[in-house]
């Protein structure tokens, strides 16, 4: 079981079970999964570009991304429906709080000019989505092997009825968010 699993089973139901005076375990607040996805915008001109966001992916999530695409052509952006304009991962699970320990712990110190995380970026339900400018704060990449610098947007989906119990959760969670 990894580390942050069994801190939440240990300390952080508990905690939020006496804050919010829940009778049931199972009314606690938990995390269902985290979905990365990078767009890739130059993939319409360069087929090439899409490989370097699927590998990078993969080393980030140890996970196999699926190739996301086009739902219908616009001629703005000079696509067509169907060509392959970014990639996503959906992780759960042991692989999901892995991810977690890695993000908060490793990843999310390593931003350049970080001043904590904004806390107006719930969605009403419980649910937080950031985005991370550049992949290299994660360790798994290498600075000299990747191709171009890309993005990518972090969703965390909960089972959280309200951003009050979505933000006590991702705090207990030791998450950054500003004050």
């Amino acid at each position: 079981m990894s580390r942050l699993k069994e801190v939440y089973n240990s300390e952080i139901v508990p905690k939020l079970q006496t804050q919010f005076g829940y009778k049931s375990v199972m009314e606690v607040p938990k995390i269902t999964k985290i979905t990365l996805n990078m767009g890739v915008g130059e993939a319409a001109q360069d087929r090439k570009a899409i490989e370097g966001a699927l590998s990078d992916l993969s080393l980030i999530t140890g996970q196999k991304p699926l190739v996301t695409k086009a739902r219908k052509s616009v001629a703005g952006f000079k696509i067509r429906e169907g060509w392959p304009i970014g990639a996503k991962v959906t992780l759960r699970g042991e692989r999901m709080y892995e991810f977690l320990d890695r993000l908060v712990s490793m990843a999310i110190p390593r931003i350049r000019d970080f001043r904590g995380l904004n806390p107006k970026s719930f969605d009403g339900q419980g649910n937080y989505s950031m985005g991370i400018k550049e992949q290299i704060v994660f360790p798994e990449i290498d600075y000299d092997k990747i191709d171009k610098i890309r993005g990518m947007d972090i969703t965390i989906t909960t089972t959280a009825k309200s951003n009050d119990e979505g933000r006590a959760l991702l705090e207990a969670f030791q998450f950054p968010l500003k004050k």
